[in-house]
């Protein structure tokens, strides 16, 4: 049986924007680079482009031989990872282009690995050729391509017979005819399976990584510094800010106030902050949309903030408190007063309720999971804005550690305090703020 080496990498220049892979297959035996295949498509993420390069080369190791084993080499991590199994695969613009590479051989036939980038200098080139070529309005042309079939690569010596590894290259060369226009194929299949990531509207390519930060909402570019925003190899992540709501005149009183008997608005301390924190968020020119609890106090913060920032309010029911049941309204001190049995449990299990039925820390981390995986997905590569509550944020956090439940005991978390946790692709999340008040100082 016949083994081929394909090593694929794409690359996108402002992840998303204009974007290219490239993918040469070669055979193992002879070290011989059998087909390069290249190709601009437009606008796009790393991951997208890094995909569509996979992509294009197993379909072309396909043509040359379906029956052969295939040993992947590409030095993007979450690809390697999530086609072999060991990571998830959450984000919608991967999954169609991970099923469509899956289908192209046999499990059995093919391997993956991971290799430092500069181990794939080949694929790399022909990926900003791609590029190159799209800046200039053209296409990658495939002509060099024949050059590279005499261009002999550091591979193991050929286990088999002498006679098998010439009849193997001149199978492959008979076969080239054959392989442009599978290349050709192979771009169009990727395309249709990128759809979802790489046709989104303008309004949800803007960049968030280090290299390239937005605009701020005044239309003034800010210099590129680091920020919430992305890890390069995993692409944009869904970066969600945290805002705590504003004081509320039961917050100096550190009363319980969820979302089962009180809905207090802001205080004008609270409605203070909340115009501080706006003022905060347009210096940083990053949010792309607000999604706020529904609740009187959120909302009123939300409101604030959206004026300074010029953007609209979505109302998000998965956001609202926890419900505290009969507690709300009373201090700890009441609480451990009145229902001394019912608060020790709750602070024991986080399947304990509040008297008189409340909602459980269980249950509040159960919703806000199903929130968080709703938002994640509509909100891919973007970064928005939650004004919620503290023990919202602080599930969020928690989650995003991997932190047991008692941990929620031990976060300090300010009124109108800022906090940002970014989602990727992989499934893996990283906080990359918490509690931060720097604002709210004069």
């Amino acid at each position: 049986m016949r083994e081929f080496i394909v090593e694929a990498d794409g690359g996108s220049r402002g992840n998303p924007g204009p974007a290219g892979y490239g993918s040469v297959v070669i055979d193992a035996a002879t070290g011989e680079a059998l087909a390069e295949i290249a190709e601009y498509i437009g606008i796009a993420t790393n991951n997208v482009a890094e995909y569509r390069g996979l992509v294009a080369g197993l379909s072309t190791a396909h043509t040359l031989d379906p029956t052969a084993r295939v040993h992947v080499r590409m030095d993007s991590k979450l690809v390697i990872e999530q086609m072999s199994g060991r990571w998830k695969i959450k984000h919608p613009s991967m999954k169609p282009l991970a099923a469509e590479a899956g289908r192209i051989f046999p499990r059995d036939q093919i391997t993956y690995e991971w290799i430092p980038r500069e181990q794939n200098k080949h694929a790399d080139r022909l990926a900003n050729e791609a590029m190159d070529a799209g800046a200039k309005g053209g296409q990658w042309s495939p002509s060099e391509s024949r050059a590279a079939l005499d261009t002999p690569r550091a591979v193991p010596e050929p286990s088999g017979p002498p006679g098998d590894a010439a009849a193997g290259a001149a199978k492959a060369r008979a076969a080239l005819a054959k392989v442009d226009s599978a290349a050709a194929a192979a771009g169009s299949r990727a395309a249709g399976a990128a759809r979802v990531g790489a046709a989104a509207p303008p309004s949800e390519q803007r960049p968030t990584t280090p290299d390239e930060q937005p605009p701020s909402v005044s239309g003034e570019q800010r210099p590129s510094t680091p920020g919430w925003s992305a890890a390069a190899d995993m692409g944009a992540p869904a970066t969600f800010v945290l805002l705590r709501h504003g004081e509320t005149p039961l917050t100096p009183q550190k009363r319980f106030s969820g979302s089962g008997g009180t809905n207090p608005s802001l205080s004008d301390a609270g409605r203070e902050q909340a115009h501080r924190a706006a003022e905060a968020l347009a210096k940083r020119g990053t949010i792309q949309a607000i999604l706020a609890s529904p609740l009187a106090r959120t909302r009123e913060t939300a409101g604030v903030v959206a004026a300074r920032l010029g953007l609209d309010v979505t109302i998000e029911e998965g956001l609202r408190e926890t419900d505290f049941g009969a507690w709300e309204g009373l201090t700890f001190g009441e609480v451990r007063e009145r229902h001394p049995d019912d608060l020790n449990a709750w602070l024991a299990d986080p399947e304990a309720h509040p008297t008189g039925g409340g909602e459980s820390f269980a249950e509040t981390a159960t919703r806000m999971e199903a929130t968080r995986e709703k938002l994640v997905a509509a909100y891919a590569g973007r970064t928005v804005l939650l004004v919620t509550h503290v023990t919202p944020i602080k599930t969020l956090v928690r989650l995003a550690l991997g932190a047991p439940p008692e941990s929620l005991f031990r976060m300090e978390l300010s009124a109108a305090s800022l906090s940002a946790v970014a989602y990727y692709a992989d499934g893996n999340a990283s906080v990359r703020l918490f509690n931060d008040t720097s604002h709210l100082r004069p």
